[in-house]
Order: C-alpha cells, then structure tokens, then sequence
C-alpha cells in the first residue's frame, strides 16, 4: 500500500460512537487508506471537556465572523463557487467489520481512498449517500440543516443495501466535526453553502454475490453554489423522458443507493444536449404519473393546492422535501401528496422543484412527446418564489427557525 495502515492511524482524531476513549484502527483486508494528504490545515476536532453552551455558542460566533470579515484567509474565492468540487483541507473515514464491533475513525486530512479490487462497492454497486449543506449564518453561526433527517434516511438506506448500520449520534457527531474541520471552506452568507458529503459503501473484499465483510462510512464537503446555470431561481427546462425510467416497484428508487443515479447519466446527457436543464420521469407501471426529476422531488401549484407525489418505494422521501411540505403548510397553503397524473401537470398554474442540491428550482417549461408547455411566462412563480425565500431566510438564520431544524457546529 501506498501508505502503511499505521501511519493512517496516526492521522485519525479518533470519534467513538459511545464516546469512549479508544484507539482507532482499521482492519488491513478491507485496504482502505488515505493517500497524498494535504498539509492546509490540521484538524482539531478531538473529543474534549464540554464546554458551556455559552462558550460554545461565542466561540463559533467569533471565528465565523473572522473567517467572513477576512477575505484574505478564505482558501478559495467564494465570489467564483459554482456547483462543482472544490478540495478541502480535511475528511471522515471510519470502519466497521460486518455484524460486529463499533465504527472506529475520525478525521483526517483529505486524499484518496484506496480499495481492494474485489471491494462490494467496486463490483456490486454496494453503497449509499447522503446530500446536505452547512451554512454560515447572519447570526455569524455556521449550522447544518436538519442532519438527524439525514441520519435516518441513511440508515434505511444501509438496511436496503445490506450495509453496516451508522448510528444517528454517530453519523451526526461525524457531520460536525467534519465541517468543524473544513470550517474556512464555509461560505459567507449569500455567497453559498458547504455540500455535505456522507457516503457508506462495502468496502471490504468479496468475489462471490455476498455483503462485503467490511464496510466504510466516509465524508468529504465542497463549498458550493447554485446548483444549475443562470443562478439560483432561474427557470429550468425539462424534458418528460417516454423511453427510459427512474424506478421501478419493488426496487430501491426510495433510497439514495449509488445505482440509482448512475442509471440516468444516458438520458440526462441527451436531454442536455438538446438544451434542457433536466429529465423528468414517470412511473414504470403505467407510464403516465409524474415521479421525479433526476435528483430532485416535483411539485405541482393550481390555485393554493399544492400536489406532490408520495414518497416510497420509488421516489426518494427528500428532506428538502418534506421541510417545503410544512414551510407550504404553514403559509396556508393545502399540500396533497398524491399520485400526479402527467395531464394534470401540464395543466398546473406553476411546477417547481426541490432537493439539497437545487434548494427550490422554479420550472419554466415541460416538454413532452415534442410539445413545450411553458409555466408562469417562463419566469419564477409566486409559490416557489415564496418557498425560496422562506426556506433559505430560515436556513441564513435572515429569520428564526420555528421548526428547530438547525444545529450548530461546535468548534474546538
């Protein structure tokens, strides 16, 4: 190996799921280990004497706004973000042997993952993911939306592939320490997010069809911007796709398993090419109900009803989109998740969409069997223009969260 499992070992600041002292290792079968480490900035994220949430609550506080005031300590320039990858100083990686044993792991600085050639991931597609986001506030906190959502959507998503089980305070404790440990990559307000990356995959080896016997929960982030071009609550394009879809009954359309995107490239690709922002897919069954775009949830606006396809075993329960469904609620508007017939949306007042990624993304125009069915003029709608500006004034802390949905990342 590039680097011995020892030397790895080193490097860990070690995260415990009882929060135990106790030494990390990583089993040599599994061949994970870190390669070509940075040297930005060494992370300080081990487990200490609490503080009080006062002292926590001023610390965080003082070094957000440093890091937003002081443009000349920013690793990367925040004015030129778009959606795509930008290295950062340090990473999760974490271990677990298959039916026994605790996750052992921590933070180390970011760099390659080497696997054994015959790893569940590699030939099995064994793997699941998460998407989420930190954000630096108007209150100079750096928070994380709703990570005990995600904490169980990953977890059933392990059940479903056959993965080792990441505890909710684990997966949490690992989230904070990890943007703790990248908090210099975190945004100023307005001028995005940091893209939270959790990952579990089988990562030890296995020829025959079996779960692999190790497995490997990991966690980068990128700071990020606007996910599509033109910025955030511009119109985007779709195309209805009639030949290909999504999910299917029966299958793992409800989990964030790696497959699931995979599949779609072929048909995204071509529709970008024809100038469309995206696809959308409708049910495997009778081809005629809407389910989702490529990575994003549907919503569909006539008059103050709202209508959402029901989440299950074939569209993805979005924790965007379900904190869209209460922000909706809230506003008075009536929320339907129900079955929506293809018909039905291209004849909607307003169809917009959802997802960690997107945030809300107005839609301009659907485009099915070749005809164009534009929304609004083109232009941003008034229910998504409203849920934009609720969601993201929540989650800048612009406004006060009602709902308890943000955390704060406590810094060393």
């Amino acid at each position: 190996m590039a680097a011995s499992m020892s030397m790895l070992a080193s490097k860990v600041v070690p995260v415990q799921h009882n929060l135990s002292a106790r030494r990390s290792t990583f089993n040599t079968t599994a061949v994970v280990h870190v390669s070509k480490p940075l040297t930005l900035r060494k992370a300080s994220v081990a487990i200490t004497a609490k503080k009080s949430n006062n002292d926590k609550k001023q610390t965080t506080r003082t070094k957000a706004a440093a890091a937003a005031d002081s443009p000349t300590s920013a690793p990367v320039d925040f004015d030129k973000l778009d959606f795509s990858l930008t290295q950062t100083a340090n990473m999760f990686v974490a271990t677990k042997p298959r039916g026994e044993g605790e996750w052992t792991g921590g933070v180390v600085p970011y760099g390659d993952l080497s696997l054994n050639p015959s790893a569940g991931i590699l030939n099995y597609g064994q793997g699941v993911f998460e998407g989420m986001k930190a954000y630096r506030t108007e209150k100079d906190r750096v928070v994380v939306f709703r990570p005990d959502e995600n904490a169980k959507r990953i977890k059933q998503g392990a059940r479903r592939m056959c993965l080792e089980e990441v505890p909710e305070e684990f997966f949490i404790k690992a989230v904070m320490d990890t943007v703790a440990a990248n908090i210099d990559y975190v945004p100023p307000v307005g001028k995005g997010s940091m893209y939270i990356r959790p990952v579990i995959m089988g990562s030890g080896p296995i020829l025959g069809l079996a779960p692999a016997p190790e497995c490997t929960f990991f966690i980068y982030v990128s700071p990020v911007a606007s996910y599509f071009k033109g910025g955030q609550l511009t119109p985007i394009d779709l195309l209805i796709s009639t030949k290909f879809h999504r999910a299917s009954p029966g299958g793992a359309g409800g989990t964030k398993c790696v497959g699931n995107y995979a599949q779609v490239l072929t048909t995204q690709l071509s529709a970008k090419a024809e100038g469309y922002a995206d696809v959308m897919y409708l049910d495997a069954v009778h081809d005629k109900y809407i389910e989702e775009v490529s990575s994003c949830n549907v919503f569909v606006v006539k008059g103050k009803t709202i209508h959402t396809p029901p989440a299950g075993e074939t569209i993805l329960p979005g924790i965007t989109r379900k904190s869209v469904i209460e922000i909706a609620k809230s506003e008075g508007y009536t929320v339907v998740e129900t079955p929506v017939e293809v018909t039905d949306l291209l004849v909607a007042d307003e169809v917009f969409c959802t997802g960690t990624a997107v945030v809300v993304a107005p839609v301009g125009s659907i485009t099915y069997h070749g005809e164009k069915h534009q929304y609004c003029g083109g232009e941003v709608g008034p229910t998504a223009q409203l849920m934009y500006s609720r969601l993201t004034d929540l989650q800048n802390e612009k406004d006060e969260d009602p709902f308890g949905w943000l955390q704060e990342v406590p810094l060393p």
